[in-house]
């Protein structure tokens, strides 16, 4: 779906320099994305062996609140953005007064702080599930409340079902927030799920809007496992998944690549939360898609018109964690995966990201089955994902 305007804006062209805070998997894509469109990439992470900072023109290894790293960024590059919602908003703002950053640092410090974004969205009139704010104890409902269960969940630096835990009543939710260290906190009521979808979009500096198709999603210990594209839920769920995700930009105001995740309950769509970033569940456009979403972020970076997000194959994307790395308890190594299993199937594509080492829960890679009926792509990816014992 794509919402397009005529207007004039200053288009940054190759063989300019961009640059990247954060050096993953998303960082790395868009190095890929941007090097294929001509461009230069600087990136800036404090691991020596980061993904991006590997395959980068240039990789500053510095931390992320490092000024002096940030200013020799800033003075480098044409433009900026982030991988990941982590990155200081700070360090963001410090960039934007020499140079243009996408997204802006108030749409990321918003989406990075989830007290904030749970006020965001709820303002903002959009559908989320019932939630407390907890900043001390006394803040915790009473047994007896229609919170519980509930999920009580540190307002920072929590990603991939990292800083929450699952809590049926008061004293579960008392020591929880004790072993969180009474950080600030949000309890949310524990909905019972239909499914969770998630729409990726690009949304560029004039308002134009370029949306994904919306995602099936499935997760195993809080961290995505599967998606399936286009989504099996009804049309009318996908369609209106669309239209919020839209809302969520546009109340941002936001300019860059947004992944905006719902569940589904009772047949109702509610926000969940939102990353500021290309997403998870978007890898699938890498392969499935005209444009994909790291050169989305590219072209909404420059300036450039937004670029086609028409799916021409219907996909399933599957997560590869460090919990498939076997251990030869010998030698005390690490063995590889069975990738011929993998690589035996002609309509997959395989996506390793080039960590140097192998952790349970962390993400290596992912592979995305593309076909002609969306079903046989499921049939097919979940006999790879058996095949290299995901899940297992």
């Amino acid at each position: 779906m794509n919402h397009s305007s005529v207007e004039n804006h200053p288009v940054i062209l190759p063989p300019a320099m961009l640059g990247m805070l954060g050096g993953g998997q998303l960082g790395r894509f868009f190095v890929v994305a941007a090097h294929e469109m001509g461009y230069l990439v600087t990136v800036l992470d404090p691991d020596v062996n980061s993904p991006a900072g590997k395959i980068a023109d240039l990789h500053i290894c510095a931390a992320f609140d490092d000024k002096a790293a940030l200013a020799k960024l800033a003075n480098s590059c044409a433009a900026i953005t982030t991988e990941f919602e982590n990155v200081p908003a700070d360090s963001l703002s410090f960039l934007a007064e020499t140079t243009t950053v996408r997204p802006s640092a108030y749409s990321v410090a918003i989406a990075q702080h989830r007290v904030s974004e749970k006020n965001f969205l709820k303002q903002a009139g959009l559908p989320v599930a019932p939630y407390v704010v907890v900043n001390q104890v006394e803040d915790l409902p009473v047994d007896g409340s229609d919170i519980y269960p509930a999920i009580l969940k540190v307002a920072r630096f929590g990603y991939d079902g990292k800083g929450q835990a699952r809590v049926k009543n008061q004293h579960e939710a008392q020591l929880a927030f004790m072993q969180f260290e009474r950080e600030e906190c949000v309890l949310e009521k524990m909905l019972k799920l239909d499914y969770e979808v998630s729409v990726v979009l690009a949304r560029d500096s004039q308002g134009n809007v370029a949306t994904f198709p919306t995602s099936e999603n499935s997760h195993l210990n809080g961290i995505l496992d599967v998606s399936i594209v286009p989504a099996r839920g009804s049309d009318s769920i996908s369609h209106q998944a669309q239209k919020l995700a839209i809302q969520v930009a546009e109340k941002l105001d936001y300019t860059g690549v947004i992944g905006v995740e719902f569940f589904v309950c009772n047949g109702e769509l509610l926000v969940n939360e939102m990353a500021p970033r290309p997403h998870n569940s978007g890898h699938y456009t890498i392969d499935a898609c005209v444009t994909n979403q790291f050169e989305q972020q590219v072209r909404v970076m420059t300036g450039l018109p937004l670029g086609s997000s028409r799916q021409h194959s219907p996909a399933v994307m599957v997560n590869i964690l460090g919990d498939i790395w076997p251990l030869d308890v010998e030698n005390q190594s690490q063995l590889e995966p069975a990738w011929q299993h993998a690589f035996a199937n002609t309509q997959l594509k395989m996506h390793l990201y080039g960590k140097q080492q192998a952790r349970s829960g962390r993400k290596m890679g992912h592979f995305t089955v593309i076909n002609v009926s969306r079903d046989e792509a499921i049939k097919q990816a979940m006999q790879v994902r058996a095949d290299l014992n995901i899940g297992n």
